[in-house]
């Protein structure tokens, strides 16, 4: 059984603001402490599954109902450039095998582990934050700097507050049974329940989890668009509201605060979607691991390349210097932002 080394390591939430006009930053105030590595800035961001504060009406109308599992079901990793003049994104499988570090407390239990494997989105089930931080620090050998989680509830509370919705586009019909998810071919404006719709669906198109990420990443970028072209940004208390929804209050391991995402803003105010690549980590295919199930076997060369291409703070690698995957859902290919944006 080969499995992924373990290399030291919007949705995409935390993206929303990051094109907003620094200028507004002093509306927030508080310090801004946001690092400057010498080799760019990692923040890990996550969607928590988490029902959390959701009504019974909307898990009815958005096709929520079933218990929580407190995992990270979406995994992204965001290198900001130290020239604050790119942005990668890398999503990570949910199922991916992973080697959680130990001793950890298992804080559903208290039961303290030794390292053991697991799919990678077992980490914040099992150890919060902090283990979700080491986790994939582990796995992919970059040091994160910050890291923001979403739940159900304030990923729908932030996309509401966006004027008109998100616009997602398919060229053709999308429909998944599981979620709800009904989607003519064309362009559709999303307000947050059917958003979350959106990028929960495994089942729309035969592509499971990568055709999810992929859809996760679409609906990062068209919100980012989307805030920068509508008028959020020239109203200091929506934007304050936006901001504070956002970030919400829980505590975290290295968690980014409000005033770190305006200062991460005024880095990235210039930077358009033509700056921004985002990409699925190589993958190799499919194990069955005893005791854990169905997982995702990272291509090691492959995914040993990206990541030191992040590391050495330079662009992802292009698809044609990454062998294909066995796996021809996931065939690694980093896309432009640009190329993601609906008509």
């Amino acid at each position: 059984m080969r499995f992924p080394r373990p290399w030291r390591l919007l949705i995409a939430p935390a993206a929303l603001l990051a094109l907003a006009p620094g200028a507004l930053a002093s509306a927030f105030g508080g310090p801004t402490e946001l690092p400057s590595p010498e080799r760019g800035l990692n923040l890990l961001v996550v969607g928590v599954d988490s029902r959390a504060g959701v009504t019974a009406e909307e898990k009815e109308r958005f096709r929520l109902g079933g218990k929580g599992c407190d995992c990270t079901d979406v995994i992204m990793l965001v290198h900001v450039s130290a020239g604050n003049d790119r942005v990668s994104v890398v999503s990570l499988p949910r199922d991916s095998l992973a080697e959680l570090p130990g001793p950890h407390t298992d804080r559903r239990t208290g039961k303290v582990h030794d390292s053991h494997l697991a799919k990678v989105n077992a980490a914040h089930a099992e150890g919060g934050s902090a283990l979700a931080v080491e986790t994939v620090e582990a796995l992919t050998g970059l040091d994160v700097h910050r890291y923001l989680e979403i739940d159900f509830r304030r990923f729908m509370d932030t996309v509401d507050r966006i004027d008109d919705g998100v616009p997602v586009c398919t060229a053709k019909p999308l429909k998944d049974s599981a979620t709800g998810l009904d989607l003519a071919a064309g362009t559709t404006l999303l307000g947050g329940g059917e958003g979350l719709q959106y990028v929960r669906s495994r089942k729309a198109d035969g592509e499971m989890d990568f055709g999810r990420m992929r859809k996760q990443q679409k609906f990062l970028v068209n919100t980012l668009d989307r805030i920068r072209s509508g008028g959020i940004l020239k109203d200091p208390a929506r934007l304050r509201a936006l901001a504070s929804t956002l970030r919400g209050t829980a505590a975290a391991e290295r968690g980014i605060s409000t005033s770190e995402l305006l200062t991460l803003a005024t880095r990235l105010k210039t930077l358009g979607p033509s700056r921004t690549e985002l990409a699925t980590v190589p993958v190799r295919g499919f194990d069955t691991v005893e005791g854990v199930g169905s997982t995702v076997g990272w291509d090691e060369e492959g995914a040993a390349e990206v990541f030191a291409r992040l590391r050495a703070d330079r662009p992802l690698p292009p698809g044609d210097a990454v062998a294909p995957s066995e796996l021809s859902v996931a065939d690694y290919e980093p896309a432009r932002g640009s190329s993601l944006i609906c008509p």
